[in-house]
C-alpha cells in the first residue's frame, strides 16, 4: 500500500467499498467500535520490527498474512497491538506510516514505541542543556519528547573544530565564526549510533572530562554528567546475511574508552529501550490505551512480546514479568533497571495491569540457534539463563500469531 496516511484506505467487501477508518475519532469510528466481536481478547501483543516484520527495508513474506489475522473486515484491529522497536532514528508518526505501508493496514503513532519514547518520563531534564547524538531528525525527536535546549555533535564540532582530528582529510584548525556558541552542557542524550563514531566518541569523552564546558581544562569530575541513552542492541538484522553492529556496540566503545581514560566506570542515568523494564511498562500502558480505543473495556491481563533477539526481546519481556511479580508482591514502587534517574514516586503506575507476560522468539532475524556469547547490556548483568529462554519458539511471525490464538482460544 502506497497511499499517504492522510487518506482513508478502502477495502472491497461484500460487493461495495467500506472505509478503513482511522484509529481515533469520528462518528464512523465509534460505530465500528460498537461492532466488536463477542470473542474479545484479554491479551495484547508487542511486536519487534527488525527481524520480525522486516529485514532492512524489505517486509518478510509471512508478515502481511499474520497481520491480516489481527484486523476485522474493515481493517480495524481486533487485538490490542503495539510495535516496540529499539530504533531511535525516526519520529513515531514516520515509523507508523512505514508500518502502514508495509503491512497494508492502518497503524497509528500511538501504537509505536521507539527506543527513546520512555525518555518523556525524565522531565527533570526538559530545560537542561543537552548534547544529543544519533541519526535522523534528532533535534525534532528531542523537542517532541519535551527537551528544549539541545545541541548536536555536528554543532559542537563546528564550534570546536580542533577537537575533531582523527580524520586528517577533514581536520581543521579554523574556527567557524558563524557557528553558534555552545553553552555548558548539563547532560548527554544518545538516541542511536552516529555516522562518524570517532568524532562522537572523542567529543563525548571531552564533554565528560570537562564537566560539560569544552572551553575548560579536563579535570575528569566524578560522578560525571548524566547520560540518557537509548537502544542497547549490540547487533541487529538488516538485509545482510549476518547481524550488523547496533547502538549497543557504540555504547560498549564509549564505556571502554571512558574506563581506560579515567579508571572509572561510565554511569547511565537512563538506559532505555529493550530490554529495560521501563520500556515494557511504557509499552503496556499503550497496549491498555489501544484496547480502549478498539472497544475493549476490560483490562488486558496477558502480554505477548514477539521478537528475534534473546538478549533484548526475550530477556526484556522476561525481566518485565519478574518486575510485575515484584511490584504486585510489594504493592509499592519498585526500582527499575536502567532508570537510576527516574523518581518513581512521581508516577502512579496505574497502567500496570498485566499479570502474565510471555516472550515469543522467531527465527527470521538475529537468532541463529546457538547464541553462545553473552551480549546483554553491561548494566543488566549478571543474567540468569532462564531469563533468556522464550516461552514460545516459532519459525516466523505468522506462526507466532497462530500459536497465540490457539493458546488463547481466540479466532
Amino acid at each position: 500500500m502506497s497511499a499517504p496516511r492522510s487518506f482513508l484506505f478502502v477495502r472491497k467487501c461484500d460487493g461495495f467499498h467500506q472505509p478503513l477508518m482511522q484509529l481515533c475519532g469520528g462518528r464512523a469510528s465509534k460505530r465500528l467500535y460498537s461492532e466488536a466481536s463477542r470473542n474479545t481478547p484479554n491479551f495484547g501483543l508487542l511486536f519487534d520490527i527488525d527481524g520480525v516484520i522486516i529485514r532492512g527495508k524489505h517486509i518478510l513474506p509471512s508478515a502481511p498474512e499474520a497481520f491480516n489475522l489481527l484486523v476485522d473486515k474493515y481493517g480495524k484491529f481486533r487485538v490490542p497491538t503495539v510495535f516496540v522497536t529499539n530504533a531511535g532514528n525516526a519520529l513515531r508518526n514516520d515509523k507508523a506510516e512505514q508500518l502502514s505501508q508495509w503491512l497494508g493496514i492502518e497503524v497509528h503513532e500511538d501504537q509505536v514505541v521507539m527506543a527513546h519514547s520512555p525518555l518523556k518520563m525524565f522531565d527533570q531534564y526538559f530545560n537542561k542543556q543537552l548534547l544529543i547524538s544519533g541519526q535522523g531528525p534528532t533535534l525534532e525527536i528531542a523537542k517532541n519528547l519535551g527537551f528544549c535546549n539541545t545541541a548536536t555533535v555536528d554543532e559542537v564540532r563546528r564550534a570546536y573544530p580542533q577537537l575533531d582530528c582523527v580524520d586528517h582529510k577533514r581536520r581543521s584548525l579554523n574556527v567557524d565564526e558563524q557557528a553558534p556558541k555552545i553553552p555548558k552542557f548539563d547532560a548527554m542524550m544518545l538516541f542511536g549510533e552516529p555516522v562518524r563514531w570517532e568524532t562522537s566518541l572523542q567529543l563525548m569523552i571531552d564533554i565528560l572530562m570537562t564537566g560539560g564546558d569544552l572551553s575548560a581544562s579536563p579535570t575528569a569530575p566524578y560522578p560525571h554528567l548524566p547520560i540518557l541513552a537509548c537502544n542497547m542492541d549490540l547487533q541487529w538484522m538488516a538485509e545482510a546475511h549476518m547481524p550488523r553492529f547496533g547502538h549497543g556496540a557504540f555504547l560498549l566503545c564509549l564505556e571502554a574508552l571512558y574506563k581506560k581514560v579515567t579508571g572509572n566506570d561510565l554511569i547511565y542515568t537512563a538506559l532505555v529501550g529493550k530490554p529495560s523494564e521501563i520500556t515494557y511498562y511504557h509499552a503496556e500502558t499503550m497496549v491498555q490505551h489501544h484496547a480502549r480505543l478498539i472497544g475493549i473495556n476490560h483490562p488486558i491481563t496477558k502480554l505477548y512480546a514477539i521478537g528475534d533477539n534473546v538478549h533484548t526481546d526475550i530477556f526484556g519481556m522476561n525481566l518485565y514479568q519478574e518486575y510485575v511479580r515484584r511490584h504486585r508482591r510489594s504493592k509499592k514502587h519498585v526500582a527499575m533497571q536502567g532508570a537510576r534517574g527516574l523518581d518513581l514516586s512521581t508516577h502512579d503506575f496505574k497502567g500496570l495491569m498485566a499479570d502474565q507476560c510471555y516472550s515469543v522468539l522467531v527465527k527470521t532475524g538475529v537468532f541463529n540457534g546457538q547464541q553462545l556469547l553473552e551480549h546483554s547490556p553491561r548494566d543488566f548483568l549478571p543474567v540468569e539463563s532462564k531469563l533468556q529462554e522464550p516461552s514460545i519458539t516459532v519459525k516466523c511471525v505468522l506462526e507466532a500469531i497462530t500459536n497465540i490464538f490457539k493458546k488463547e482460544k481466540f479466532s
